[in-house]
């Protein structure tokens, strides 16, 4: 993705500002208490927020958080995950000023950062109200529940010929493999870190996986490092269909492009969020707060609803997958087993061997 900061909000003039009765602005069910950190967050006038979500994403939700809360600037750096990462860490050792609040896809990394001590506890007034497997430590908050699904091309795979299953869609592959060599994409696990996350969890939800993955290597895939050129690749139809790509993603582009569809497969389909975290040296704490409630609130997660963000709220109106289908990606340590050195060089030695080979190395 692009690196692109822009600046959303414009300060209140002093009238406006001091106008505005502080308890008005306090949303309703919180605590008195809130009037406080809503008095500090007005101090502060902005917040910083790194982020990966399209910038088209969050204009309403900047627009809505700006009427609440009038005279806070959102200043918004949109880049991606490996590079927040980096420059996140880089900023906050040396002590330079960096981000208040951290919200990225790549849950792994994020829950690293949490667990190596950059972000700050807060519980907020809408954790309540969240699922459980969304929330760590009143640290990581899952802003979002974005199933992973296959994105194809109608023309050359029609509707009835979409699988429905894991299984299905390995079929496909293997009865296909010559009309498909060359014509099959998905995220290259050696420079995309969702796209390690994904194959990870898929590897824990069924050993069925390596039979899969076999039958994909085998068509010697396109191996991308970012959902966009995966989109386009089958939009175009250079590629026929492709495999794990963030659903969100994929539902936005397909509301405009009449060539690709999207499936979600039934057998199960895994469900990741975008976690945000308060960064413990945030310059702008109180503000940082103050944004995270309101992108965890009813009003927030319906504004994501409307875009092709899926909130990770039920008791807001929206599309979701059925319980029995849906396999979330639990905000909490089992992230960093990802993340281990030896785990993912073996791996990677794996996905090497079976692209050459057709098979996992045993």
């Amino acid at each position: 993705m692009a690196r692109m900061v822009f600046t959303i909000g414009l300060l209140a003039t002093l009238t406006g500002f001091a106008a505005t009765a502080v308890s008005a602005q306090r949303p309703a069910g919180y605590p008195r208490s809130y009037d406080t950190l809503i008095e500090s967050a007005r101090a502060e006038r902005q917040v910083r927020i790194y982020g990966n979500a399209d910038r088209a994403e969050l204009l309403p939700v900047v627009a809505a958080f700006r009427k609440r809360y009038p005279g806070i600037t959102v200043l918004y750096a949109d880049l991606g995950s490996t590079e927040m990462y980096r420059r996140f860490v880089a900023e906050t050792r040396a002590r330079r000023l960096s981000a208040d609040l951290v919200w990225s896809s790549a849950m792994d990394l994020q829950v690293k950062l949490i667990n190596d001590g950059f972000a700050q506890s807060y519980a907020s007034p809408e954790k309540p109200a969240l699922p459980a497997v969304s929330v760590w430590k009143n640290m990581g908050f899952g802003v979002t529940a974005e199933p992973i699904g296959i994105v194809y091309n109608k023309r050359l795979l029609p509707p009835a010929r979409v699988p429905r299953t894991h299984a299905e869609l390995e079929a496909l592959l293997r009865t296909q493999r010559t009309a498909l060599t060359g014509r099959v994409t998905t995220f290259d696990p050696s420079r995309s870190n969702v796209g390690y996350l994904y194959l990870s969890e898929d590897m824990a939800i069924t050993r069925d996986t390596r039979s899969l993955l076999e039958a994909i290597a085998a068509t010697k895939p396109v191996l991308s490092r970012t959902s966009e050129p995966m989109l386009r690749g089958v939009a175009e139809g250079r590629q026929a269909i492709a495999y794990n790509v963030i659903g969100s993603y994929a539902l936005e582009r397909a509301s405009t492009d009449p060539r690709i569809g999207v499936a979600f497969l039934k057998d199960y389909t895994i469900v990741t969020s975008r976690i945000a975290f308060i960064a413990r040296e945030a310059a702008h704490p109180a503000a940082a707060k103050l944004f995270l409630d309101f992108l965890l609130s009813r009003e927030g997660q319906s504004l994501l609803a409307k875009r092709s963000l899926w909130p990770v709220r039920t008791d807001v109106p929206a599309r979701r997958l059925p319980a029995a289908q849906a396999r979330p990606i639990r905000v909490g340590p089992q992230l960093l087993v990802t993340l281990d050195h030896l785990k993912r060089q073996r791996f990677l030695r794996d996905w090497t061997a079976l692209l050459a080979n057709g098979a996992f190395s045993r």
